[in-house]
């Protein structure tokens, strides 16, 4: 063997061992390897006239999409599903029940055994487009075994009915009605009514939080006592100018009616409000500016961000009394207590104890 060969064999076995040296070792042996190409350099994406705020159009579709800051949204979803069917082989299957005339209008109960037990409403997101009421009871055994009845809702997708997001809002406030109405039929307490909602859902969980229920409903104004508003949008203008109005009919009429932070003086709740740190820009000024909007009124709210999270997996934690959404809701409804040394924090003050 040449003096040349034993000096190429020496220098592989510095590669192999080396691992993070072998590209520096290689190039400085001058051997006749095959050279490997530089990576040609991106080139810059040219931005666009400004759409919203500092965002150009492409900017801001993609903040509006999800799995464009969520690369594992799908295996999410469905451990959303996976985990909804293991809570129900212990619970087991929830009392189905009818709030409206048309086949989609349908809640699942998850009971408690406690009698006369407080209500969570939950209100599931998918983009208005998605998303049924079986694969979101995931959350339900936290509630259960801390004395609440979990309802979730099942209501039209925006594509069914003909782009319009306000058959949505009215589904989801007379579901809120149905079961103020009937919640002696499966041992609740009509008088400690809550609601939660994610992404979609959390825009509607502010739609019902600043429903005018004495007006629409003929019902206490007060009717939920508290609410969750996880990862959801509360003003829709700019919604509407992304590439969501590429299936949702906006009107002038439908953002204002809809855009929870402009009816505030309809709020008669503490809210709870909640990101993750790892969505998308517009998502969390989203929140931000809600929180902002409900502080300005002089009302009671809560900020909770989600260090390390996307915008599929902080709603997780609403499944876990010691997660971060999970500790939060048994705060708000004042039964945080239920779990051993569970440590307090006393954001809610008495006067909106029940």
């Amino acid at each position: 063997m040449s003096n040349k060969d034993m000096s190429y064999n020496r220098m592989m076995r510095r590669v192999f061992l080396g691992g993070g040296t072998a590209v520096a070792l290689i190039a400085a042996a001058k051997t006749g390897l095959a050279q490997q190409p530089t990576p040609a350099p991106q080139t810059p994406r040219l931005k666009g006239p400004l759409v919203w705020l500092d965002l150009d159009q492409a900017e801001l579709d993609a903040a509006y999409d999800q799995s464009v800051w969520a690369a594992n949204s799908q295996q999410l979803l469905k451990r959303y599903a996976t985990n909804s069917n293991d809570v129900r082989t212990r619970l087991a299957a929830p009392q189905r029940y009818a709030y409206g005339a048309t086949p989609i209008e349908k809640l699942d109960v998850y009971r408690a055994e406690r009698h006369n037990a407080p209500i969570n409403i939950h209100i599931h997101g998918g983009a208005w487009r998605s998303g049924l009421a079986k694969d979101y009871a995931f959350p339900a055994e936290l509630f259960v075994q801390a004395g609440v009845h979990f309802v979730v809702l099942d209501f039209a997708w925006v594509q069914n009915v003909g782009g319009s997001l306000l058959p949505l809002a009215q589904q989801v406030r007379r579901a809120v009605a149905w079961v103020y109405h009937n919640a002696q039929h499966f041992g609740g307490d009509a008088n400690r009514i809550y609601v939660s909602g994610h992404s979609s859902g959390g825009h509607l969980a502010g739609v019902i939080l600043t429903t005018d229920w004495r007006r629409d409903f003929n019902l206490p104004a007060d009717i939920v006592k508290g609410g969750l508003c996880c990862s959801g949008m509360f003003d829709l203008k700019a919604v509407r100018l992304s590439s969501r109005r590429e299936y949702i009919n906006f009107t002038d009429a439908v953002e204002q009616a809809l855009s929870p932070q402009r009816h505030l003086h309809q709020l008669n709740a503490p809210v709870i409000v909640a990101y993750g740190t790892l969505e998308s820009p517009e998502f969390m000024r989203q929140s931000r500016e809600f929180v902002a909007a409900v502080q300005a009124h002089g009302k009671p709210v809560q900020l909770l961000v989600g260090e390390g999270y996307n915008h599929f997996e902080i709603i997780e934690t609403l499944g876990n009394p010691y997660g971060l959404l999970g500790r939060a809701v048994l705060e708000q409804m004042h039964l945080a207590e239920r779990y051993p040394n569970y440590p307090r924090s006393h954001h809610y003050p008495r006067s909106y104890q029940n």
